[in-house]
């Protein structure tokens, strides 16, 4: 029987297609990844991966090894969750995993809200625009902008957190308030890079462009919201971010901005556990006033 740590950090970089992909995934250091790699490939007597352009891929014995190892996976996860299904006390640590943007300027003063509520349970933040998974362990409840796909977890639709085209003042006072899109284009909108859903909602209201039309562009949408703050041009933004701040003007608030929806998920196994069942309900309660049904 090998050791569990040498399979998942297997997993790990089949998964992500390198070093230091599992590293992150796993929140271990990439040497460590390494020697995992190399103690399992001698310990087998087979190379496992090989070198590729963008990372590492299986080799044949690799992947003939990958469906006894995610089997291992889901027994050592099934075990996990039994395990934690098991602890009644309304304390511990709960970990949360949201997009960064969500993060940063959404979840703060909810979480302080539950702290106030329940000093007895610990909060962890795992700001990630990746999908954590929820049954490996990775987080105990995920704030998702997306309806979850995943079976064996618990979801709850919040509603839609609304947005708008915001401004920055100095910029608006330098070129005057857009009052059609063509303004908005002239003056300069911050969109998205390889992300098509701006382009897609631009196009429902009638323009044809592409993403050389935006001067400034990120799929990072925390970058956004500081690219808007700095005066690089118009973008959207969750109008509550917009709205709580002072150096910024709403544009154009009649332009239908397409709202996002969010999502409370966790594994069904969490919510037989008090701490996870309680802040899993006090997150649906602070998030719920943010959002329009």
């Amino acid at each position: 029987m090998q050791d569990w740590s040498l399979i998942r950090s297997f997993l790990a970089v089949a998964d992500t297609g390198s070093l230091s992909g599992a590293a992150a995934q796993l929140r271990a250091s990439q040497p460590t990844l390494g020697r995992h790699i190399r103690q399992l490939e001698a310990n087998l007597g087979v190379t496992l991966f090989q070198r590729a352009p963008r990372g590492l891929t299986l080799t044949e014995d690799g992947t003939a090894l990958l469906p006894a190892a995610e089997a291992m996976r889901a027994h050592a996860e099934q075990f996990a969750l039994t395990a934690a299904g098991q602890d009644q006390q309304l304390q511990g640590t709960v970990r949360i995993t949201a997009s960064v943007v969500a993060s940063q300027y959404v979840l703060p003063p909810i979480l302080a809200q539950i702290r106030t509520a329940e000093p007895g349970i610990s909060l962890e933040l795992a700001p990630s625009d990746t999908s954590e998974n929820l049954l490996y362990r990775e987080a105990d409840i995920a704030v998702r902008m997306y309806r979850p796909r995943q079976e064996a977890v618990i979801t709850r639709h919040i509603g839609q957190l609304p947005m708008a085209l915001f401004a920055h003042r100095n910029l608006i006072a330098a070129h005057g308030m857009p009052r059609t899109l063509e303004d908005v284009m002239r003056i300069g909108l911050v969109g998205f890079d390889q992300d098509r859903r701006m382009i897609t909602e631009m196009e429902k209201l009638g323009m044809s462009v592409t993403r050389t039309d935006f001067p400034v562009r990120s799929d990072d949408q925390a970058a956004i919201v500081a690219l808007i703050r700095a005066g690089c041009g118009i973008g959207a933004m969750f109008r509550m971010i917009g709205e709580n701040d002072p150096d910024l003007c709403e544009v154009m608030p009649d332009i239908p901005v397409q709202p996002i929806d969010i999502w409370l998920t966790a594994a069904e196994a969490m919510q037989r556990v008090p701490r996870m069942r309680r802040v899993y309900s006090l997150l649906a309660e602070g998030l719920r006033p943010l959002t329009r049904a």
